[in-house]
């Protein structure tokens, strides 16, 4: 009973601090009255990041699959 208690809190506080992080951001639009900005996404490609984040990934992928052994001396 106590820990369901402890994890309603806890996900009444994180939709809680979505929320004000969301109506900040609308706030913030209709003041400078960007509104083309909120109807498409921001588009910052960069083959760089890809290129990283599908390295992590691989390798993350391989410990997964434990590809990797260990020395022993």
């Amino acid at each position: 009973m106590e820990t369901e208690k402890k994890i309603t809190a806890a996900v009444a506080a994180v939709l809680h601090y979505i929320r004000t992080e969301e109506e900040a951001a609308h706030a913030q639009r209709a003041v400078s009255g960007d509104a083309l900005s909120e109807s498409l996404p921001e588009m910052n490609y960069s083959p760089w990041r890809a290129s990283g984040r599908q390295a992590q990934m691989q390798m993350r992928n391989l410990m997964q699959m434990r590809t990797f052994q260990r020395v022993i001396k």
